[in-house]
């Protein structure tokens, strides 16, 4: 494979004369908006099964009906939101072939593969899922629990997938290229690629603490509204520990990604510490925007960019100037990454002493929290677990342009040159919009349902009915 010098070389000498073709704003918009909606769904498909799963646990292990009836009404939540992952998500595969054609057509051998390897795993999640929730009385409990676990193992399978994907755009691998086009293709390159471990870790951590963290926000709101029964305790709980357990350790792993784009990805790295000269001694700059090449409104902390990236105040960084003036990001893309960045990292930073105020409070009292304003943070975390969730993904997304495979195909350069992509980009919101309000009034259809009957009478629709008992069988018999 030439090498990612060479490649951006060539990119280069044909970029001067070329200008930027008018459905590149429309594209960009549309697939900003797609991805911002499904990732809001992907934490629930991939790490919202697990706590049901903790719910049935510990309903079989300690016969807690409280805990047995979370993980089946939680079930026929996952049931809604996996149906709406589901139609985000093909729209958004739908979308790759019909805004990128230039990405699919000259490299889909490569990127293709991880999306070939999602939809395995997608399709095993769907059959496990099924078994699971139409299960319910119609299996033995363990049989029924350990129908669940493909589904946790599954989802963790097709979202590694698809971050390969997303790794392997921002440091491909694993090609052959001749005469500009793949002539060979290592699937295991492709996929486990260098950006591959930081970027899963790093996403399926954030899964974990934005599902357990609404869980949680859900029935802190409960509790402040009064109800302080076992069933909101133990919601409340599962939810929340997960998610207080993970974001320490997500803290960890978001720092040796920090350190891994400094090493790989420089331009991206400079965007994230509005940096615009190369130099040591950098300090951290905390809020700001670049303004004609110039930080302002910033306030900065002596030497500390350098001593994260390096661990010595010595440590050089490059900055934009550094990144060649046709391929370098505009002063609002660095703007908006950087700011992405200090929100991403001032929410986990919320998340973390929120978990510690936690583990305070229940190291003092030995139960779920109480205090009026623990709650009331708790029931906002789940938000701020979302927003974090979202910056983040504006930081890796944003923060790659104006490449869409770094050092090989520029966005301006994959996207359709054909038709008006303003009509597209509208059914495409009416159709998403559409969705996601519909969930919304399953879901609270549901909430109020379980409300008003407070029992489990609540037929699965379309489901096989549970199996008659016959007159004339020993539990039919009235002892």
């Amino acid at each position: 494979m030439p090498s990612a010098s060479c490649a951006t070389t060539v990119v280069l000498q044909a970029l001067a004369s070329a200008g930027e073709p008018s459905q590149l704003l429309p594209a960009r918009e549309q697939m900003a908006f797609t991805l911002g909606f499904h990732i809001i769904i992907v934490p629930f498909g991939v790490a919202f099964t697990f706590l049901i799963l903790l719910a049935n646990h510990r309903g079989l292990r300690r016969g807690d009906e409280q805990a047995m009836l979370l993980a089946r009404r939680w079930s026929k939540v996952a049931a809604v939101l996996f149906a709406v992952g589901a139609v985000s998500g093909t729209v958004l595969t739908f979308e790759l072939g019909i805004l990128w054609p230039g990405l699919m057509g000259q490299y889909g051998a490569a990127f293709g593969f991880p999306f070939a390897i999602e939809g395995i795993f997608f399709f095993l999640e769907a059959i496990f899922m099924s078994f699971y929730i139409y299960g319910w009385d119609r299996l033995s409990p363990w049989a029924h629990f350990w129908s669940g676990v493909p589904v946790v193992i599954s989802s963790l399978g097709g979202a590694a997938a698809v971050v390969a994907a997303n790794a392997w755009m921002n440091q491909p691998g694993g090609i052959t290229m001749h005469a500009g086009r793949i002539v060979d293709v290592s699937p295991a390159k492709v996929f486990f690629n260098g950006a591959f471990w930081f970027e899963t870790i790093h996403m399926l951590l954030a899964a974990y603490i934005v599902a357990g963290f609404v869980v949680a926000g859900v029935y802190a709101a409960g509790m402040l509204k009064g109800r302080q029964d076992a069933y909101h305790r133990t919601g409340f709980l599962i939810g929340f520990v997960v998610a207080a357990v993970t974001v320490p350790v997500q803290i960890f792993v978001g720092d040796l990604v920090a350190r891994q784009v400094f090493d790989s990805e420089p331009a991206k790295f400079a965007a994230i510490e509005l940096l615009p000269d190369s130099g040591d001694h950098v300090p951290e700059t905390l809020g700001g925007v670049l303004i004609d090449g110039k930080v302002r409104y910033g306030l900065p902390i002596p030497d500390m960019a350098s001593l994260l990236a390096g661990f010595r105040p010595s440590t050089h960084i490059d900055g934009l100037d550094a990144i060649p003036a046709p391929v370098r990001p505009s002063d609002a893309g660095v703007s908006i990454v950087h700011l992405a960045f200090d929100v991403m990292v001032g929410a986990s930073m919320a998340l973390l002493a929120l978990s510690v105020w936690f583990a305070w409070l229940w190291w003092r009292h030995r139960r779920v929290p109480t205090n009026v304003w623990f709650l009331r943070c708790a029931a906002l975390s789940g938000v701020v677990a979302l927003v974090s969730l979202e910056s983040g993904w504006v930081v890796t997304e944003v923060g790659r342009q104006p490449w869409t495979v770094v050092g090989l195909l520029l966005t301006r350069d994959a996207v359709t040159t054909h038709g008006n992509l303003w009509p597209f980009f509208g059914a495409t919101a009416i159709i998403y919009v559409s969705v996601g309000t519909g969930a919304l009034l399953v879901l609270r259809a549901l909430r109020r349902r379980w409300a008003a009957q407070g029992d489990e009478d609540v037929q699965v629709p379309y489901g096989p009915e549970a199996p008659a008992v016959s007159a004339a069988s020993p539990e039919s018999r009235t002892p």
